[in-house]
């Protein structure tokens, strides 16, 4: 039997509580769902580490999703600019995708420079207790500058492009991040390997 919970302003929207939760959408993978969501500037190999470390968890047997920054705006956010409201309105929209498919159960992957603590906050505070672990893929702007891999250092540079985070647009790194990766000095190989070992200490995954 499906229960109707009110949780809405509007009386008229209501939320149906169906018989197949989380719990079981999880216990059939046969894991620990949670978001991990990476942060950092441009350049510093958000979307890099994170495809290569979902590669891993998939050789390993665990189902999983990816969220790119650059491909929901190619759809779920198409509408979306890059002014401040945009952006934040770019991570509540992520963020409730997150937590939707956390709730079916996946280990979810999310990739985007989410330049200020309110905005990881925003998603943190969507999840429960644990749920929510926020990478920092630690590269400095001069690092990111040099590898410039769109060109986007670039352009902003030139003025072509306004609001860019580091640049003209501030990024506020993580206080206290549950996974710290010094991606200015290790090779993709040694975070995923980092962020596996951090996986396993928080009983994520447990091979």
């Amino acid at each position: 039997m499906t229960t109707i919970v009110k949780s809405h302003d509007n009386e008229n929207i209501v939320w149906h509580r169906h018989n197949v939760d989380k719990s079981s959408r999880a216990e059939q993978k046969k894991q620990k769902p949670c978001v991990l969501w990476f942060t950092g500037l441009s350049g510093a190999g958000k979307s890099t580490v994170a495809g290569a470390l979902e590669n891993r968890l998939v050789e390993l047997g665990y189902h999983t999703y990816l969220l790119d920054g650059d491909n929901v705006r190619h759809g779920l956010c198409r509408d979306l600019g890059f002014s401040s409201e945009d952006r934040r309105e770019n991570i509540r929209r992520i963020g409730e995708v997150a937590k939707l498919m956390a709730d079916a159960g996946l280990i979810v992957l999310s990739a985007f420079i989410s330049p200020h603590r309110a905005e990881r906050q925003l998603v943190k505070d969507l999840l429960p207790e644990g749920e929510f672990i926020e990478v920092f893929v630690d590269a400095s702007l001069d690092v990111c500058e040099k590898r410039d891999p769109k060109g986007l250092y670039k352009k902003a540079r030139a003025g072509e492009i306004k609001q860019f985070t580091g640049i003209d647009s501030e990024y506020q790194a993580p206080v206290n991040p549950e996974v710290h990766l010094h991606a200015g000095d290790k090779t993709v190989s040694e975070l995923v390997e980092l962020s596996l070992h951090s996986l396993r200490k928080r009983a994520i995954i447990r091979d």
